[in-house]
């Protein structure tokens, strides 16, 4: 069975988000830009399924700007097998995403598609539901828990929802994605970041894969959250009473 697996280059989690001077996006230049952590769970549970030996092949699959390549030798640090880079100068939508994924699950015929469940830049987590609807496959999101049935050709899925778990059995091929719990992604040692730069890397173009990028969602104005007040000392309960009905409006 190969493994596809969607990787985003997105700015890392420990920088602190600037918004730009024309509010029409966040900071990126300058920036240290890492995996997204959604996706390194994802890309770390297909080299674990691989190394049990349920998978002969992982390839990881990113899209954008000639950068993302430093995304994608990452992944190939880690373990994955190959890479594939779609070109793309612009933002992607996730319907976008979608439907490029979709080509390249035409191309590669992988026996599953593992992403993360979202982006910590937009958070939208919509790349993995529109992705299996676009292909028909069965899905398990906010996946867990993955344990899988080689014979029956079956995946079983723990998934995380408001209630506690629910427990899905999807026939391969499927679409996963992958919750914080269900591993701790390793880290890329020294040796797999030297045989990482060996690896190959294909390139598409949105015009080889016959894609059109575009957007139905528009950007209007990003701006930063308001700053929290400074907290007040109060004498009383009777005093805090009183805020709360007058000035907050609460009781």
């Amino acid at each position: 069975m190969k493994i596809m697996v969607a990787v985003k280059r997105v700015v890392d989690y420990a920088v602190k988000i600037r918004v730009k001077p024309d509010k029409s996006g966040v900071e990126t230049q300058n920036v240290k830009m890492s995996m997204n952590p959604f996706c390194e769970i994802a890309l770390e549970e297909a080299l674990k399924i691989k190394e049990s030996g349920l998978a002969k092949e992982v390839v990881a699959v990113s899209m954008g700007p000639s950068n993302c390549v430093d995304t994608l030798r990452t992944g190939l640090a880690m373990g994955a097998d190959r890479a594939i880079h779609v070109e793309a100068s612009r933002d992607l939508v996730p319907l976008t995403v979608a439907k490029l994924l979709k080509k390249l699950v035409e191309i590669e015929n992988p026996g599953l598609l593992i992403l993360g469940k979202q982006a910590i830049d937009d958070d939208c987590n919509q790349t993995g539901q529109m992705i299996a609807g676009l292909l028909g496959w069965p899905q398990g999101t906010f996946a867990s828990k993955v344990v899988f049935d080689k014979e029956k050709q079956v995946a079983t899925v723990d998934r995380e929802v408001d209630g506690g778990l629910e427990t899905l059995c999807l026939d391969l091929p499927a679409v996963i994605t992958t919750d914080l719990r269900l591993n701790q992604p390793r880290y890329a040692t020294l040796p797999n970041i030297m045989k990482a730069k060996s690896k190959p890397i294909k390139k598409f173009t949105l015009e080889e894969l016959n894609v059109e990028i575009k957007s139905d969602i528009e950007v209007v104005q990003v701006t930063e959250p308001p700053k929290r007040k400074a907290g007040v000392i109060l004498s009383s309960v009777d005093e805090l009473i009183d805020k709360l009905k007058n000035e907050a409006h609460v009781i």
